[in-house]
């Protein structure tokens, strides 16, 4: 079942909350050996809030729009009494005081949670793993990546372990894992769903606060929307996130872009097809659907290293160095040499073009409703093959030029699957103007309509 459909069986009462829960938890206990999603579950502490949720609908009190409904949290995402370990070693003991807004705002929604999903260790790789919880596969095929940095919330939502994975996105953490694992997952706007962590020892450098957000990663586009709209409320622990009026309907009929090879710098023929299908698929639910691309997508991308590189990534040298696993010091020096730039005087001048090419891609957007492009440009990459060599690192990060540039731009991106080629997913990436989720969400669910996906699945073996 979906999240909607379990929120509406215990509303009316024909489900319980214990009853789902238990399910969810049974799940866990069946598949996550096989995929290791869910590194901490919390069996009794969940039951007791699920007994805590039946006994509340039985006193007639207001129901919350996830009212018992199971979800996970990430593990860099801080939750009371559990460690934001982000991964590493050093963190295990690094106790949790209070919730993450965002899980705040979930549970005050009636939300139950059930476990807490792996990251690479920092957060900071497009593969899921770390030597304090060891290797999350991917559910549909053990030998290629569930995606990362949300890979665990990726993998444990696809295999069925829970409706709702929470995730978090810099660079591509929630697309890329809902990609990999045949989910759809919505990086939100910049400002739209506040983040802040307790545990954190200090304040984010200003190219996270511009491009880290924290969003949903589901099966269906309509849990997507119930799980956004419970994320998307200002909370005072975040200074950037706003409320946000109801935009009016766009006039019909829709527009929308179509971006098969986004900057013109190669496209793997089988994500080609992708995107054409999901044009087709536009095309059918009314949308009139011309090829063209945003301004400058590829300056847009590449924006990312200079903006990024001497903040982001210089911040986390010396502390991977001192803390990291192996697998994340050598993933990050070859982030660094994907952008080499360490001068301050670089991400100030890549922040002056973010700011021209936003209104940029504001302006494209007063003509197009939507832009649907490939959510990577190449095939889900074989296990941790970001840690060959330099010259494979440069092939992953052009591939994922899509989702580099609207984390640069602040604006929404939804990756929303496309079906099933050689028994993997495809997918595409559908992206708007700032604010407007309502119309990814739109079109995902016009796509999702002509490529129904076969989840949840059992986990797989390579093949």
């Amino acid at each position: 079942m979906d999240a909607v459909e379990v929120a509406a069986l215990i509303r009316n009462g024909a489900l319980s909350a214990r009853e789902a829960v238990q399910s969810c938890l049974d799940r866990i206990d069946a598949v996550n050996p096989q995929v290791n999603a869910v590194v901490a579950t919390m069996h009794e502490a969940a039951l007791a809030a699920a007994d805590r949720a039946d006994a509340a609908r039985a006193r007639g009190e207001s129901l919350g729009p996830l009212h018992g409904v199971p979800v996970t949290v990430k593990v860099n995402t801080d939750q009371v009494g559990w460690p934001t370990d982000n991964g590493t070693v050093a963190l295990r003991d690094n106790i949790a005081a209070t919730d993450a807004p965002v899980v705040a705002l979930m549970v005050k929604a009636g939300a139950v949670v059930i476990g807490r999903t792996n990251t690479p260790s920092f957060s900071m790789r497009w593969f899921t793993g770390n030597e304090l919880h060891g290797e999350t596969r991917n559910p549909w095929n053990a030998r290629l990546t569930p995606g990362g940095s949300s890979g665990g919330a990726g993998a444990a939502v696809a295999s069925g372990m829970g409706p709702i994975g929470q995730g978090n996105d810099i660079a591509g953490s929630v697309r890329y894992p809902s990609y990999c694992c045949g989910l759809v997952g919505l990086r939100p706007s910049l400002g739209r769903v506040p983040s802040f962590n307790g545990t954190a020892k200090a304040p984010p450098g200003i190219s996270s606060q511009l491009m880290a957000v924290q969003g949903p990663l589901t099966r269906r586009v309509r849990d997507l929307r119930l799980a956004f709209a419970v994320m998307a409320q200002p909370h005072s622990d975040d200074p950037r996130v706003a409320p946000i009026a109801t935009f009016p309907p766009r006039q019909r009929p829709l527009r929308a872009a179509l971006v098969v090879d986004p900057a013109g710098r190669g496209v793997h023929p089988v994500l080609a097809a992708a995107t054409r299908s999901a044009g087709r698929a536009l095309e059918a639910a009314g949308y009139v659907v011309e090829e063209r691309e945003p301004p400058e997508l590829g300056l847009a991308a590449d924006l990312w290293g200079p903006i990024g590189g001497p903040d982001v990534i210089a911040k986390l040298e010396p502390i991977v160095e001192a803390y990291g696993d192996e697998g994340i010091k050598r993933g990050l020096a070859y982030w660094r040499g994907c952008w080499p730039e360490r001068d301050p005087a670089s991400s100030l001048a890549g922040l002056a073009e973010r700011s021209r090419l936003l209104r940029l891609w504001n302006l494209f957007f007063q003509d197009y409703a939507v832009a649907v492009m490939p959510t990577s440009t190449q095939p889900i990459f074989e296990w941790e093959e970001d840690l060959r060599d330099q010259a494979t690192n440069d092939r992953i990060m052009q591939a994922q030029r899509p989702m580099l540039a609207v984390s640069v731009l602040g604006l929404p991106g939804l990756s929303v699957p496309t079906g099933l080629h050689d028994g993997v997913p495809t997918g595409v990436q559908v992206v708007s103007a700032m604010f407007r989720e309502d119309l990814c969400l739109d079109a995902a669910e016009a796509i999702e309509a002509h490529h129904p996906m076969p989840t949840p699945i059992d986990p797989r073996e390579a093949f």
